[in-house]
């Protein structure tokens, strides 16, 4: 077994098909970025405990909620958002970035949460490095921008710094929006309601 927390899965199979079918925006991306965004997800499902994309959890704790769902619900909201910032900001942006940073931004979640028996818990991987640092390691590895590697590093609502661009402004609205229902699915508090 490798000490490194993932390995770079280029092949074509029935994983990359399975990513494909289920992430929303890979069309509103170039074709070279469409092939990043669906090896960075092949290589993260390929190098985790989970057999299926199904299986992968939003969080470690509480019910149940789909990182499937999660991750296309934060691509839409931040599609939506980033029409509104282009009018109302007066700053289109970037299409590459943002919808990389939006599909993108918990890549690293299947190798920080993992099965013990019929519960799910936080895997090694995640007492070394906090959650972003992982994906955005993988992100640079394969090539991205340094602006998205940098806001999936920082999107985390408990990391010491944030980016401060409008790309990860998006970001950051569209996953707590996304987040929120996730919590509500799960009969748990809001982040919004949730006392700093």
């Amino acid at each position: 077994m490798s000490d490194q927390p993932y390995s770079i899965d280029r092949s074509s199979n029935s994983r990359r098909k399975a990513v494909e079918e289920w992430l929303f925006g890979l069309d509103l991306v170039s074709a070279e970025v469409r092939d990043n965004i669906v090896t960075a997800w092949v290589s993260s499902w390929a190098s985790s405990q989970h057999e299926r994309l199904e299986d992968m959890p939003f969080t470690h704790s509480g019910a149940f909620y789909p990182l499937m769902q999660h991750v296309n619900e934060v691509t839409r909201a931040g599609v939506d958002l980033a029409r509104r910032a282009a009018a109302d900001w007066g700053k289109p942006l970037d299409m590459d970035k943002l919808v990389s940073i939006l599909i993108l931004h918990d890549v690293d979640k299947p190798l920080l949460y993992v099965r013990d028996g019929e519960n799910l818990v936080t895997s090694q991987l995640y007492k070394e490095l906090p959650h972003g640092v992982v994906g955005a390691m993988l992100l640079k590895e394969l090539g991205f921008p340094h602006e998205v590697v940098s806001v999936v590093a920082t999107h985390a609502t408990n990391a010491p710094f944030h980016a401060s661009t409008h790309e990860a402004y998006v970001l950051h609205y569209a996953d707590m929006f996304a987040a929120d229902h996730a919590m509500l699915e799960m009969g748990r508090q809001p982040f919004y309601q949730r006392k700093h």
